[in-house]
């Protein structure tokens, strides 16, 4: 049976405890490590790995097939077709 541990986070230095029940979960989903952070900063850690961004940057430009306006999620480099949604779907429907 596990104990509660204390143990320090590597980012903010505080100790937290890590309970019996939270090792024998890591135990039971095979982890071998202990936490390095605290409940706080692994949550602020994950936070800043992309989850929570804010809006994607778009880009408005002309559609290659229909020469209607077309916004895309990427800047368009001109070496390759940029489609608008309606023709995107077409073209993705046709396949």
């Amino acid at each position: 049976m596990s104990q509660d541990k204390t143990l320090t986070c590597v980012d903010c230095g505080r100790e937290f405890v890590f309970t019996a029940a939270e090792q024998d979960f890591y135990a039971q989903k095979g982890f071998t490590n202990e936490p390095k952070r605290c409940p706080d900063c692994r949550a602020a850690k994950k936070n800043s790995m992309g989850r929570n961004r804010g809006p994607r940057q778009m880009y408005e430009t002309v559609c290659s097939n229909c020469g209607g306006k077309a916004t895309v999620p990427f800047e368009p480099k001109g070496d390759k077709p940029v489609l608008c949604d309606n023709c995107f779907r077409q073209m993705k429907g046709n396949r």
